[in-house]
């Protein structure tokens, strides 16, 4: 049995008509344009798109951009013909015009075989090709299945008390993780916010509004030093350092810290930002509607009463 690892394209729409959507494309080329054809098609009124204005297309390992456009396409800022794409890239296309982050990711397929496979022999099972299955013991000659029915097993003395149960051990709540370590690993991490896209090559990275954090997020909710991400026990983990439980993972608060599966929906607060989290350890903004909102502890605003006018500015104003 074979299997055969595809390798996932993810666009990350950072800027642009379709900012914040997250695209996966498993195709060998991938047509970006106007028309409605394309894999990755752009609204028609955006005349600054070509309607076949670029493509990718993967080569074995590897995946190129070429340019087929009469506006251009840029790449990391350089505007580019052709060029060969690596994790974290970015893409312009025109000038001053959408934006994607180009990512890629391995995923096995389903496990292939050989159509031309013989038949298996008798004593072989299907599900372990190659393994003989034991035939099964002959009947004793003399005690025939049919001659006499099993024993049945005697109940215990009405004096004996059953043994007792050992209580299964109490998993600890969501989000509590007693006795792990933040140690410094050699695991990369990328994060888009917005157009911004950082990538880090070694974890634990912290991040907040503060100007020390390896990560300062523009946001009206977050502290100084908000969040930190890093990796343990083969997982991502993020821990809130707000000692507030602001953070939270597919809604749920969380108390200390948590591992991160791919997909979670990861909010640094109630109130945001909001990320997806995709696996290979890249964090995607996720775009949402907001109502205006106040930083943490702000009193809140009573209408002001109105003020009656007085005799001399209404006549003498």
């Amino acid at each position: 049995m074979k299997t055969v690892p595809r390798i996932i394209v993810q666009l990350i729409h950072i800027h642009g008509p379709l900012m914040g959507t997250i695209q996966e494309f498993s195709d060998a080329a991938i047509e970006i344009g106007r028309h409605p054809s394309c894999h990755l098609s752009f609204p028609r009124e955006l005349a600054v798109i070509s309607r076949r204005h670029a493509s990718i297309k993967r080569e074995g390992n590897r995946f190129e951009i070429i340019d087929t456009s009469t506006n251009g396409t840029f790449l990391n800022g350089q505007r580019i013909s052709r060029g060969f794409l690596k994790d974290g890239d970015v893409l312009m296309f025109t000038e001053g015009g959408p934006k994607v982050s180009f990512l890629t990711r391995m995923e096995e397929g389903s496990p292939s075989v050989d159509a031309g496979m013989p038949p298996q022999p008798a004593g072989v099972a299907s599900g372990n090709a190659g393994v003989p299955v034991p035939p099964p013991a002959p009947a004793s000659p003399s005690a025939p299945a049919s001659a006499q029915p099993p024993s049945p097993v005697p109940p215990p003395p009405q004096d004996q008390a059953p043994p007792p149960v050992s209580p299964s051990p109490v998993a600890p709540p969501p989000g509590r993780v007693e006795g792990i370590a933040v140690e410094v690993v050699m695991a990369p991490l990328v994060i888009q916010y917005g157009p911004m896209l950082q990538s880090f090559k070694e974890v634990p990275i912290t991040v907040g509004s503060g100007a020390d954090c390896d990560v300062v997020l523009d946001h009206p909710m977050l502290v100084a030093r908000h969040a930190q991400f890093f990796f343990s026990g083969d997982s991502y983990w993020i821990k809130d350092l707000t000692g507030k439980s602001q953070v939270r993972i597919n809604n749920q608060p969380i108390e200390t810290a948590a591992p991160l599966n791919p997909e979670d929906r990861l909010g640094l607060t109630p109130q945001g930002p909001t990320f997806r989290f995709l696996a290979g350890g890249r964090l995607a903004e996720i775009v949402e509607p907001r109502a205006d909102i106040e930083p943490p502890g702000a009193p809140e605003k009573e209408p002001e009463p109105e003020k009656p006018r007085s005799l001399f500015k209404r006549f003498f104003k």
